[in-house]
């Protein structure tokens, strides 16, 4: 974190590499490279599958594997050397107080392995999350699934994108026709607003998936809704807006408007509904 508190200082010759960098960020050759280094994260993650019960609790009592410690790494390196003026904020980093956040009108946001609980508990639904916040907002988002090798990201205002299997495909929402098909996390059962609110759903059934994987399957059709009610970082939702976005779908808060990133103290995302 020095460095980026170091850059700060020099605000002129910054700003100015700034505009260029996110300029440059906004074309098929920083996309083809962060596919790249997600694909090699991914790889890193695969190793520790077999030893993923190997974890420890942070002090916000959600664990951390050796998996998360090697990705953050890896991916915070990477970016360093593309972008390297510009700030990484990672659900690994050390503690950025806001008075350093606050000045950022652009930066990483990235969770090097969304999904730690299902990464332990085996299951396939994990990713890792990028996207490029610029203004509050995520202008760049990318998803990996490592198990999956499967991609989906969308770039500035272009459409949504999925990539497996070496083919490209453009992914957009469904409307529900009959039934609702409703995605919650893994480990919701015990939420209470969760439960209060889909008493006052009718007509739907209810799937339950892991990590920002869900905004990618409301994004490519699968699901249609996506409530969620317990505690979220910014770091889990940034890349997954931007994509569901892309693809014709949209997240609110409970008051019905759009997510905003760096804009608080902490770093927790408010109750929000993804809608396709």
């Amino acid at each position: 974190m020095k460095k980026i508190i170091l850059l700060q200082i020099e605000t002129d010759k910054k700003n100015n590499y700034d505009s260029q960098c996110y300029n440059g960020l906004m074309n098929s050759s920083i996309l083809s490279k962060l596919i790249k280094m997600t694909i090699q994260a991914g790889e890193i993650i695969m190793k520790f599958r077999e030893n993923s019960f190997d974890y420890a609790i942070k002090d916000d009592n959600t664990p951390i594997t050796h998996a998360d410690k090697a990705s953050h790494e890896f991916l915070v390196n990477t970016l360093e050397e593309l972008t390297p003026n510009i700030p990484i904020l990672s659900e690994e980093s050390s503690h950025i107080p806001f008075s350093v956040r606050q000045s950022w009108s652009e930066y990483w946001l990235i969770d090097p392995l969304d999904g730690t609980r299902d990464f332990i508990d085996g299951s396939p639904d994990f990713c890792i999350s990028i996207a490029f916040i610029k203004d509050n907002y995520p202008t760049l988002g990318l998803i990996y699934s490592p198990f999956n090798k499967v991609h989906y990201y969308r770039l500035g205002n272009d459409p949504s994108i999925k990539v497996a299997n070496k083919k490209t495909y453009k992914i957009i929402t469904s409307k529900p026709k009959r039934w609702e098909k409703i995605v919650v996390g893994r480990y919701s059962n015990d939420n209470k607003g969760l439960k209060e609110h889909l008493k006052l759903k009718t007509n739907f059934e209810t799937f339950k998936l892991g990590s920002a994987l869900k905004f990618c399957l409301i994004a490519e059709g699968i699901y249609h809704y996506y409530p969620k009610f317990g505690r979220c970082s910014e770091w889990d939702t940034a890349a997954g807006v931007s994509i569901l976005e892309g693809a014709g779908g949209r997240v609110v808060d409970l008051e019905n408007k759009a997510l905003k990133y760096n804009s608080n103290k902490d770093i927790i995302s408010p109750a929000f509904r993804a809608l396709a």
